[in-house]
């Protein structure tokens, strides 16, 4: 199979659906021998997917996809996927770190009232499960003397968005890619964080509302202006074939943003809004009800706001 990632080998995790499943089809549809990895292998009743289903996707589309059932938790059984790797093709090209909790139990509740674990899940799965594949992929990538990270983050790192357990583990995320890409710049290997916008995930698109018109809302929110994993797939697969990756490296991106500069769009040819926020997207007195706690305002602290 042709494009532009034929030859590499390439892991994504948490690829059993959502946007990390999108962002495997882009990357196995682009010619890289693809790795997957998330706990659900089979698909099961009531499972919005699972990583065999996302690789006879692939597949069908002409790529080769090799499904490894992992906890990204366990240590030791994610060791094995990058052994497994090392066996069987000597090299790892790209790193896409997408695995995370659900973050749904937290929206619009105030952190006193949360669970303790809920910091820990977001800590847990995601800056620490994503230093541990970068340690992992580090090893392969210094000999070889090359190599492409991208971890999945957001503007939450920075703004307020959904939870305060998720913002920290969003910044630990950032602040982890600023980091190994300052030591891994010497060895030629970049990493970067990308930020999607509002995905319109399998899990989103299940509880919206398709009026009439064919517009689809969820929770009073118009969300037209939404992008699909796929298309966030092809700000990974951009990222990954820019001869001048490493001048972006320790950088945080809008894939929203990456599609003007890299010129790839939505498979319909459409473009998604580049949208910092809903208040500026919508105006704050449009913003409904239940997005007030996804989001809020104001972003900064009020010595850094323009008066």
């Amino acid at each position: 199979m042709g494009g532009p990632l034929e030859g590499t080998v390439a892991l994504v995790t948490g690829a059993s659906k959502n946007i990390g499943k999108g962002m495997a089809l882009e990357v196995g549809g682009c010619g890289a021998t693809t790795y997957l990895t998330a706990r659900t292998l089979e698909d099961r009743p009531g499972a919005l997917g699972s990583l065999r289903r996302t690789a006879e996707e692939i597949e069908a589309a002409g790529g080769e996809a090799i499904p490894l059932q992992c906890d990204h938790a366990d240590d030791a059984s994610v060791e094995r996927v990058f052994a497994e790797i090392a066996r069987a093709h000597g090299k790892l090209d790209l790193l896409v770190n997408v695995a995370s909790p659900d973050f749904s139990a937290m929206v619009g509740k105030p952190f006193w009232e949360l669970p303790f674990e809920e910091i820990s899940r977001c800590l847990d799965i995601g800056p620490r499960s994503n230093y541990v594949t970068t340690v992992l992929a580090s090893r392969m990538m210094i000999p070889q003397g090359n190599g492409v990270i991208i971890n999945v983050s957001s503007h939450g790192s920075g703004d307020y968005l959904l939870s305060v357990p998720y913002g920290a583990g969003k910044a630990a995320i950032d602040k982890i890619t600023r980091d190994t890409a300052l030591e891994l710049r010497a060895h030629n290997v970049a990493v970067v964080s990308l930020w999607p916008g509002l995905v319109l995930t399998e899990g989103l698109l299940s509880r919206a509302v398709t009026h009439p018109d064919g517009h689809r809302e969820l929770d009073g929110l118009d969300i037209s202006f939404g992008e699909s994993p796929r298309f966030n797939g092809k700000a990974v697969v951009a990222l990954a074939t820019d001869p001048g990756i490493l001048e972006r490296s320790g950088g945080c991106f809008r894939s929203s943003t990456l599609a003007r500069e890299y010129g790839f769009t939505e498979d319909d040819g459409s473009l998604p809004p580049e949208i910092t926020s809903l208040g500026v997207h919508l105006g704050d007195e449009e913003i409904p009800d239940f997005w007030k706690g996804v989001e809020r305002f104001p972003h900064q602290p009020p010595e850094l706001q323009e008066s």
